[in-house]
């Protein structure tokens, strides 16, 4: 697929939506079976008792379900070099079986790399919500992105 973000197209203030996504629990099972098989994360009854309140879904789970809706919300359209890491990342609130996530990338900064002619590094603000519009994950970092290419100069 072709770009059509390029670093000019990230300004600071500028927003780009996460794609919506909705969680099951059978999916909050699969990821916890592999990845982090803490009772809350496997057992509905077990996440009830816990102080998350049901069956919830490992912060590592909401962190990778977050990068396929940035993915398939507007990353996949950029010219995305990847990310040297993240600066930030916070999980406010469980997200729950039945839970339906949103969000947004608001571009916090953006400079050019010296070391590396065309590519910018920018850094975003990413936040998801639930369907209550109650922020359950919030995260930072920084990801380089190449410029637009210079027109092709007319022979």
């Amino acid at each position: 697929m072709e770009a059509s973000y390029f670093f000019e197209d990230f300004v600071p203030g500028g927003v780009f939506p996460l794609t919506p996504k909705q969680v099951t629990a059978e999916e909050i099972i699969e990821f916890a079976q592999e990845f982090d098989p803490q009772p809350m994360h496997l057992d509905e009854a077990a996440g009830k008792a816990s102080i998350l309140g049901g069956l919830s879904a490992s912060g590592w789970h909401t962190a990778s379900m977050f990068m396929r809706m940035m993915f398939d919300g507007w990353l996949s359209q950029s010219s995305s070099e990847g990310s040297p890491g993240v600066d930030a990342m916070e999980w406010k609130k469980p997200v729950l079986a039945g839970d339906t996530l949103s969000g947004r990338s608001t571009v916090l900064e953006s400079r050019t790399l010296r070391s590396r002619p065309g590519i910018g590094i920018v850094k975003f603000l990413h936040e998801v919500e639930n369907q209550r519009g109650e922020v359950v994950m919030r995260g930072e970092n920084p990801i380089m992105i190449r410029m637009r290419p210079a027109p092709e100069a007319a022979e």
